[in-house]
């Protein structure tokens, strides 16, 4: 077999259909356009309603716009770890069990109110003042990979 033995799958190639050219053809005269009428002559550009009132213009002008990519986090604060013991190891799933992140998505611990106890907490992201607070406190603080 050599390059110029390949054909491509029956079928596979169509031929375009060349509107327009003479009457005897498949589509000649109005080349599938109907007869008169705006669209049958010329463009009608894309969204125009007849001169109806567009969509575009009924519909009222809304300020801003919703980010698709932006990061929610579910938020923990620091006064909310004093429930854990002294010394321990605080992970993502310990705060999901216990119920105090409530939403799916990554963790970020929030310096609202106070610790007394050193802990190592492991979140997704520490606001600086959570960080001051638990380090102040004797622990220490490690951000897990999203």
């Amino acid at each position: 077999m050599k390059l110029h033995h390949l054909r491509p799958a029956e079928g596979s190639k169509k031929r375009k259909i060349r509107v327009g050219r003479g009457e005897a053809g498949r589509r000649g005269k109005t080349a599938g356009r109907g007869t008169k009428g705006q669209k049958a002559r010329s463009k009608v550009r894309p969204g125009f309603e007849g001169g109806q009132m567009p969509l575009q213009r009924r519909l009222p002008k809304l300020k801003g716009f919703k980010n698709r990519n932006k990061v929610v986090y579910a938020v923990v604060n620091v006064e909310r770890l004093a429930e854990f013991d002294a010394d321990s190891v605080i992970t993502p799933d310990d705060l999901r069990e216990r119920g105090l992140a409530k939403k799916r998505g990554p963790i970020k611990i929030l310096g609202e109110g106070e610790i007394d106890r050193a802990l190592t907490v492991h979140a997704h992201s520490f606001s600086l003042g959570a960080v001051e607070k638990i380090k102040a406190a004797g622990g220490s603080v490690e951000v897990v990979g999203k």
